[in-house]
């Protein structure tokens, strides 16, 4: 047996590859990209007419650098940046990608690509008209742009937009041109959603923030933090109890707050002003030492007394057994009414239970200090559960049943 043949008929020893077989293996089909498609990519290099891209090994990506020219006619970007495009067709392993549709020579058949691809498309909002605005597309080209589709909503007020450039996306191409509908606000939520999914890893509840007032309601603001926006409820403006929110915030103000809740799936998120603040009950018990008098407002009337607020976030307890010189009444109303200024003396101070018990100058308590406790615990105390639906379900099934004997 000659050697080499011993050698092959070795078990056990895995065959050599040959070097056909490793090229098939190494190769990977490029990716086809169908024209629309958005991509994000790292820009390798720049010249004064073309921004090149990296992608990967699918091949060169190239965009023409007059597209990223900011108001100095400078190339808004620089190598190792990331950008999104568009991609428009393929010159063998050369991509060609965009931003936008833009510049006089884009004809009708252009713009129709655009609108069946999906690729933004510049503009210039002309003037108002019925039910929108006139918007002149690149190539001279006419659209309508609905008042919904302008801007997000709760943008923060009426942006003027005649007279201003915009890129839009083609919603409708119909009548070979004569009949464009355009929106702006399609491209505004997409510029959001990525800005959204970027911060999502680096937003956690807790966080203090700046953010943006972009609506007031009586219930409260919506506030915008970076990409996301959401409620700042009346009851989380501060430790003061607000009547009047209006008084408080408006619109375009800057206010810094904690992040309370990041619902993603729902798009919910609540924020809190008065996290932000010091906490008045760590110096209550100085500020509001026992046996001090203060003068304060009566904040609300309840069945057992009357809040009163001493300022700075506190509100103490004037219990009704302390409200009649002596003699029992039958509400707090009789005596007191709401926004009314009073002096009030302290006549103890429990931090840990944020709670202040007050009395009039010169007046004895009808009642101990326990049953005022007893009062204020059954006015904080959760109103009894209702009856649970299982119950209330199988009760209806066995009278059902009853009558079909």
């Amino acid at each position: 047996m000659e050697p080499d043949e011993e050698k092959a008929e070795t078990p056990g020893e895995p065959e050599e590859e040959s070097f056909g077989e490793m090229f098939d293996r190494s190769f990977v089909a490029p990716t086809r990209y169908e024209p629309g498609r958005k991509v994000s990519a790292r820009v390798v290099k720049v010249t004064p007419e073309w921004v090149f891209l990296d992608m990967g090994r699918k091949g060169e990506g190239v965009l023409a650098a007059k597209e990223l020219v900011d108001a100095s006619g400078t190339v808004a970007v620089k190598e190792g940046d990331s950008i999104e495009a568009y991609f428009v067709s393929s010159d063998g392993s050369e991509m060609l990608f965009t931003t936008r549709v833009a510049g006089g020579a884009a004809g009708s058949a252009q713009l129709e690509d655009a609108s069946n691809s999906g690729i933004p498309v510049d503009g210039v909002v002309v003037k108002e008209i019925k039910g929108g605005y006139e918007i002149r597309l690149a190539g001279g080209a006419r659209a309508f742009c609905p008042h919904s589709q302008m801007d997000l909503p709760r943008s923060g007020g009426q942006e003027e937009h005649v007279g201003k450039h915009a890129a839009f996306r083609i919603t409708k191409y119909g009548e070979k041109g004569r009949n464009i509908v355009v929106s702006r606000r399609a491209l505004l939520e997409e510029e959001e959603e990525r800005k959204t999914r970027e911060v999502m890893a680096t937003l956690t509840e807790g966080m203090v923030m700046t953010g943006t007032v972009t609506a007031v309601r009586e219930f409260g603001a919506f506030v915008s933090v970076g990409p996301i926006e959401g409620l700042l409820p009346i009851s989380e403006i501060g430790w003061d109890r607000v009547e009047d929110i209006r008084s408080v915030l408006s619109v375009g103000q800057q206010v810094e707050v904690a992040i309370t809740r990041l619902d993603w799936a729902n798009r919910r998120f609540s924020f809190s002003l008065k996290k932000t603040l010091a906490d008045p009950w760590e110096t209550a018990v100085d500020r509001f030492p026992a046996g001090s008098l203060h003068v304060g407002k009566v904040a609300r009337l309840a069945a057992f007394g009357a809040f009163v607020s001493l300022g700075g976030g506190v509100d103490g307890l004037l219990h009704i057994s302390k409200l009649g010189g002596g003699k029992r009444i039958r509400s707090a109303g009789e005596v007191l009414r709401a926004g009314q200024e009073i002096e009030v003396k302290v006549d103890s101070v429990d931090p840990v239970k944020r709670r202040v018990a007050l009395s009039l100058p010169g007046t004895e308590s009808a009642d101990t200090p326990e049953e005022e406790a007893e009062d204020y615990a059954k006015y904080l105390a959760p109103p009894p559960a209702a009856p649970a639906l299982g119950s209330l379900g199988e009760a209806l099934k066995a009278k059902l049943e009853r009558k079909g004997r």
